[in-house]
């Protein structure tokens, strides 16, 4: 289902030009701080001579383990849980203050504030003495996680031509499944230098992602959304241009500076959020994030070190299969990439959803067998080797479903007036879940051992039921008309039908005209 770009059946002109892919393209490493952070705290937290310094309880704790309970609960810490999931509650309360700067200063400063929170954290965490130093420093990572989750999407669907939504929008999952992958690189080698300072090269290079989105913020143009709202039409008139590459741009132009108008009379967007006549995308903004902590992804990308240890490799042998996953990750980016904007949102979700829970099934199976005939002890090569293969083909499921479309399709679907607050509410509960995840996953490991991947598998039916019935298709819809796909959708146009709001609409020669929503749908 599309729709097209005017109510006179036209699209908008536009192709993939020079400028709107690299702008894209700098925007999108912003998610290589986000990545390298999932990727570096499982490699940190599973070196001895991090633990021994900093939690020495667990430490302990893992050399006098002998199999059994004690290799599941060896790593079960509330002290070390909270170095790791205290980055994901900074951004959770950094989100909630988030969105209005974004509405009220534009897309690019927000990225720019995440990368400058980011490199102060980077720095306090390399030179920790202490627990309560890597908190804090932990802490200023979430804040910077906080304004670049909000803020990149959202310039991502902004800036992109509507039939590379997808795909340039996606850009931002191959940044952060790149950033998971140079986490694990770094952390396979840093774990092999000699001294035992080797954790604080892996939290130091966090400066590296974080010093790329810093200074190439600086160098972006805001998008045309943004410049429109906050009054600076001549500038978001050539910025448009020029993402387009063309002139005639009066079309898109009518359409953003209309939708701005509306938005302008939003006072109160975080209230008005909850008005029955936003309430499909309220839901996907919190529901979409919610099922998607919930596939387990954090149990392999945070923990995967952790979790291999667990199941008795040796150190180098968990981070050397941290790396591999990292880079089955990169590889099936790609794929979503190439067929997100072609086969639609739908099909990869549900795809990526059958994929992962036939995965979790057999790997759940696969390990509690391993345990009950050997105690818990070595891994047979074999069991190790299965183990791996079915993690990578989860890995992989993820990778071109939930992974990207949780970040792309939430970012597309707000109007303009309560875009910020609802992109907000979507990284607030991202990050809420996230951090439960992280603050419970030792903890579950140790109670439910390898019964936690039927815990998972059992979210990921529900939530692939959930797209086959309420999740419409928003592939090539221009991102200010998105209104077509709920108000024809079985349930939620009953939620939007009934309420007669009145949007303003662009002509070709660029007047703006108050009328009611007018869409073909093709």
């Amino acid at each position: 289902m599309a729709a097209s770009a005017a109510g006179d059946g036209k699209e908008y002109p536009g192709k993939l030009t020079l400028y709107v892919f690299l702008t894209c393209a700098v925007a999108a490493t912003g998610g290589l701080i986000v990545g390298y952070d999932i990727g570096i705290s499982g490699g940190v937290t599973s070196m001895d001579t991090f633990l021994e310094k900093f939690f020495p309880s667990v430490y302990h704790k893992e050399q006098m383990a002998h199999g059994g309970n004690s290799q599941y609960c060896k790593f079960d810490s509330q002290l070390l849980t909270a170095f790791t999931s205290s980055l994901y509650l900074a951004a959770l309360v950094a989100s909630f203050f988030v969105a209005s700067v974004a509405r009220s200063f534009g897309r690019k400063w927000c990225m720019f504030a995440g990368g400058v929170s980011f490199l102060a954290g980077a720095a306090l965490n390399a030179a920790a003495q202490n627990v309560a130093m890597l908190i804090v420093g932990r802490i200023l990572l979430g804040v910077g996680v906080g304004f670049a989750g909000l803020s990149i999407p959202i310039y991502l669907s902004e800036m992109a031509p509507p039939r590379l939504r997808g795909t340039l929008n996606i850009g931002l999952q191959l940044m952060i499944t790149v950033g998971i992958f140079s986490a694990n690189l770094v952390n396979y080698g840093a774990a092999k230098i000699i001294g035992g300072w080797g954790w604080r090269l892996s939290l130091g290079l966090a400066a590296v992602p974080a010093g790329i989105i810093t200074v190439g913020s600086l160098f972006l143009p805001d998008t045309p959304s943004s410049l429109i709202s906050r009054g600076h039409h001549e500038q978001a008139q050539r910025v448009l241009r020029r993402i387009r590459g063309r002139s005639d741009v009066a079309d898109e132009y009518g359409d953003l500076a209309a939708a701005t108008e509306v938005s302008g009379t939003v006072k109160r967007p975080w209230r008005d959020i909850l008005e029955r006549r936003y309430r499909p995308q309220l839901t996907m903004a919190v529901l979409v994030p919610f099922f998607q902590q919930l596939t387990g992804i954090n149990v392999i990308m945070f923990y995967a070190p952790v979790l291999f240890k667990t199941i008795g490799l040796g150190g180098d042998a968990a981070l050397m299969t941290a790396v591999i996953t990292g880079l089955v990750n990169i590889v099936a980016t790609f794929v979503s990439i190439a067929t997100v904007d072609r086969l639609g949102r739908r099909k990869l979700f549900i795809q990526g959803g059958a994929q992962m829970f036939v995965c979790q099934v057999i790997i759940g199976t696969l390990i509690g067998v391993m345990f009950h005939r050997n105690g818990g002890g070595g891994v047979p090569t074999t069991f190790a080797a299965s183990i791996l293969v079915f993690i990578c083909v989860y890995v992989a499921g993820f990778a071109w479903s939930w992974g990207p479309l949780g970040i792309l399709v939430p970012s597309e679907i707000f109007p303009l007036e309560i875009r910020p607050a609802g992109q907000g509410i979507n990284v607030a509960v991202n990050m809420l879940c996230t951090f439960a995840v992280a603050q419970a996953f030792l903890p579950m490991l140790c109670h439910m051992r390898s019964g936690l991947f039927y815990f998972f598998g059992g979210w990921v039916l529900v939530m692939t039921a959930f797209v086959v019935l309420f999740l419409p298709e928003t592939k090539n819809v221009p991102i200010e008309k998105m209104a077509v796909v709920w108000t024809t959708h079985w349930f939620w146009g009953s939620f939007v039908a009934d309420q007669d709001s009145h949007v303003q609409v662009g002509h070709g020669d660029g007047d703006v005209a108050t009328g009611k929503l007018n869409q073909t749908i093709v």
